[in-house]
């Protein structure tokens, strides 16, 4: 395979400084991890190794290590394929659905600095919506079974923190005898999924504000406080637009969910959840690590890439 122009090490390399110092108000020490990371990968920094052929000694041309960081688009590709046979072996024999949590523009600045409260309570509230609403007898009456992964920036690389769902367009009955099918061009009511889970993740909101789990800071330290942080809310419930289509799995709108059958059915379900699996799930920030400032001065340097 032919290594392309331009890969994304080599921004790292050139602009991942400047990048730095832009963005120190809220990047951590785990953040800087990976670009480094990203940087130094199949390159001189990291060695190299010779693969020689045990029965006739033949040498092939040296090859740079790689970073095996889950986040580096050269080392996430193994990972990704064997996620998506694990997920293959589950599935049933049964048509699954397309169900897309994307939160609106307004909290992408504040997804930003409190990444675990607010991805945490993203995949909490969108699970717990559709388990509650395909149990409703007006609706399902079942125990539906589905996965979901997390995403969080778009095709554009903007921040745009979303959930997709693979889900099983069918369930056990609540007595467990017996399966239960959805309609063929049918599966829950967008309106009902959409109002559900913004209560939902609304009232988690709401409980780590009061909790103290919420961290502002720029632009946004004034909702530290209490009244400002009710204010904004409110504003916020007010203001959405609110839209909805149930024929594409790629509409945004504001807390609330589109639902699709995609016509490559769950194969392909899986697939497009499984572009991002390996290298967008988040993690916890070491909160010991030592603020940036304490740190000595981080740069990309040009290294020899792999040939």
């Amino acid at each position: 395979m032919s290594r392309p122009l331009l890969e994304l090490a080599d921004l790292i390399r050139t602009a991942g400084t400047a990048f730095i110092e832009r963005n120190r108000q809220w990047i951590r020490w785990p953040h800087l991890k990976v670009l480094l990371a990203i940087a130094r990968c199949r390159t001189a920094a990291l060695g190299g190794h010779i693969d020689e052929c045990s029965r006739c000694g033949q040498r092939a041309t040296i090859s740079y290590n790689s970073c095996r960081n889950r986040h580096c688009p050269k080392c996430q590709t193994g990972a990704r394929e064997r996620w998506l046979a694990a997920r293959r072996r589950e599935l049933l024999p049964s048509r699954y659905v397309h169900v897309v949590f994307t939160l609106p523009p307004q909290l992408a600045s504040v997804a930003l600095q409190n990444k675990k409260v607010i991805y945490d309570l993203l995949l909490r509230a969108s699970a717990e919506t559709l388990l509650e609403v395909a149990r409703d007898p007006r609706h399902l009456g079942a125990e539906i079974g589905f996965f979901s992964v997390l995403h969080t920036w778009n095709q554009k690389l903007g921040l745009h923190p979303h959930v997709h769902c693979v889900v099983a367009a069918g369930g056990l009955s609540l007595d467990h005898t017996r399966w239960i099918r959805s309609r063929s061009h049918f599966f829950l009511p967008i309106h009902v999924l959409r109002r559900v889970f913004r209560g939902k993740f609304v009232a988690g909101l709401r409980s780590a504000f009061q909790h103290g789990q919420l961290y502002f800071s720029g632009n946004r330290s004034l909702l530290a406080q209490p009244k400002i942080f009710a204010a904004w809310l409110r504003l916020w419930m007010s203001s959405c637009p609110v839209s909805c289509c149930t024929c594409s799995p790629k509409v945004s709108f504001a807390s609330a969910t589109s639902v699709s059958s995609p016509t490559g059915g769950a194969p392909l379900c899986c697939r497009f959840a499984g572009n991002y699996s390996t290298w967008c799930h988040n993690r916890r920030s070491n909160p010991s690590s030592p603020p940036l400032s304490n740190r000595p001065p981080f740069g990309f340097v040009p290294s020899v890439a792999r040939p």
